[in-house]
């Protein structure tokens, strides 16, 4: 079910866009002042297929993967067309580490210490921003829990 824009944005979840898979939930996060729409994956099936084969996506837009557990999370890029940054984030939603992402590899980008989540932006996102470790992005209790 969709809800119209400003209910959901009353709820704080944005409806998904052209840019999102239908069925993913959006939440909006902020990093100081800056504005995140991200898409929310939090079932294994979802995490695997993750940013996998999209040919663009808009800079204040990104993928928020909710883990079920806390642990030492890492990603790769196979299949995945867009260079990319992930930050892990702990269970209040600070950055623990980022990590810069080449299209395409199956190198591992793992978590510096048990994430409970990981945002994944366009290349360089965060450090354009200043953002690194210690950094909270405001919005994560919204998310989904983990299914």
């Amino acid at each position: 079910m969709r809800f119209p824009i400003a209910a959901a944005a009353t709820l704080g979840v944005l409806p998904s866009l052209t840019f999102a898979a239908p069925e993913l939930p959006v939440i909006e996060l902020t990093a100081g002042m800056h504005r995140i729409e991200a898409e929310v994956v939090n079932t294994q099936e979802s995490r695997m297929r993750g940013l996998m084969m999209r040919q663009s996506m808009p800079t204040h837009r990104g993928m928020l993967f909710v883990f079920d557990a806390d642990a030492r999370h890492c990603m790769w890029m196979k299949n995945t067309l867009l260079p990319l940054a992930v930050a892990f984030l702990d269970g209040q939603g600070r950055i623990i580490n980022v990590e810069e992402m080449r299209p395409q590899t199956e190198d591992n980008h793992c978590a510096a210490k048990p994430a409970r989540y990981a945002l994944e932006m366009n290349a360089q996102w965060f450090s354009k921003r200043g953002l690194g470790a210690g950094i909270p992005l405001l919005g994560i209790e919204r998310a989904p829990p983990p299914r």
